[in-house]
């Protein structure tokens, strides 16, 4: 479940381990890169951290975070 909490819609996923967190990120990155909306993340074994805002809009939460966050839980 994301939250919009301090400009950011944040969300931790967790896996089952290192490869399938790392192959999550992958796929992560090629939908952020194919949308122009890149996100702000950390990966420590099977968790990964993402928090998303808009540079350009002052680092507000705005409709391209809402629409990678809905993509990126389509992934799962």
């Amino acid at each position: 479940m994301w939250k919009e909490e301090d400009n950011q819609l944040k969300r931790t996923f967790e896996f089952s381990n290192f490869i399938e967190a790392f192959a999550f990120m992958s796929k992560v990155a090629l939908l952020a890169e194919k949308m122009d909306h890149h996100p702000n993340w950390s990966n420590v074994y099977n968790k990964v951290d993402i928090s998303l805002n808009t540079h350009s809009a002052g680092n507000m939460v705005t409709d391209k975070d809402r629409s990678l966050a809905k993509a990126i839980d389509e992934l799962e």
